[in-house]
């Protein structure tokens, strides 16, 4: 007989934030294996999918620890001032050993601007963002920042086939329905579009944009904020 004192939405919660912990360690330990045992694991598919695997799965918990919170109205935006060159810079940092294992060409392309956003949430998106990129490129990642219209736009842009019709006129404002034949369920789209949203100045507010094309004639990821 099911205990109706037990809040299972908030049992859930609890044991993917330990989850996302448990990986988040992972992650670290496997960078300093990566390092202490560069030559036996630079060039090694094994270890490139293990990381490539146990980074996806920590961006899933984060994102789905994001959308509980939204559902309990208690995500909000903490806005802070960054400066964009050194901010996507660093957080492109964090994914060299892995581009450098798969031998995936970076870089870093962005005006000298600042920009005031929640660091926290945009690394959430960012995360999910570049490992997509990774999965779909053939052989090159572009990080992007500019000033655009009043807007801060941040890409994440690959040389891949590009995404397909049906995201790019579809972008998620709600999680669509499972596809078991691809794996994807768009969630990591409704997570960066509702932390988009909660990027407001005056009526303005925050949004996403996929298409296809730019620098490396592959698909573009943008999220544009106020």
């Amino acid at each position: 007989m099911t205990d109706p004192s037990i809040d299972f939405s908030m049992v859930l919660a609890s044991s993917v934030h330990d989850m996302k912990n448990s990986l988040g360690m992972l992650l670290n330990t496997l960078d300093e294996l990566r390092v202490e045992n560069e030559g036996a694991f630079a060039n090694s598919k094994k270890f490139n999918q293990l990381q490539y695997e146990a980074e996806r799965m920590h961006n899933d918990l984060v994102q789905l620890l994001g959308i509980y919170r939204l559902g309990e109205e208690n995500l909000s935006a903490h806005i802070d001032e960054h400066f964009i060159p050194d901010f996507l810079t660093t957080h492109l940092a964090r994914h060299i050993p892995l581009l450098e294992g798969l031998g995936i060409e970076f870089s870093v392309e962005a005006e000298e601007i600042n920009g005031f956003f929640d660091e926290d949430l945009l690394t959430g998106v960012l995360n999910n963002t570049i490992n997509n990129a990774i999965r779909y490129t053939k052989s090159k990642i572009r990080l992007t920042g500019r000033e655009q219209d009043g807007y801060l736009v941040i890409g994440v842009e690959d040389d891949g086939a590009g995404y397909p019709e049906s995201m790019r006129h579809n972008v998620a404002n709600t999680p669509s329905t499972l596809d078991f034949k691809n794996g994807s369920t768009s969630l990591g789209l409704y997570f960066a579009s509702s932390v988009a949203k909660l990027h407001t100045e005056g009526d303005r507010t925050g949004s996403i944009s996929l298409h296809n094309g730019g620098y490396l004639n592959g698909g573009v990821f943008e999220i544009w904020l106020p």
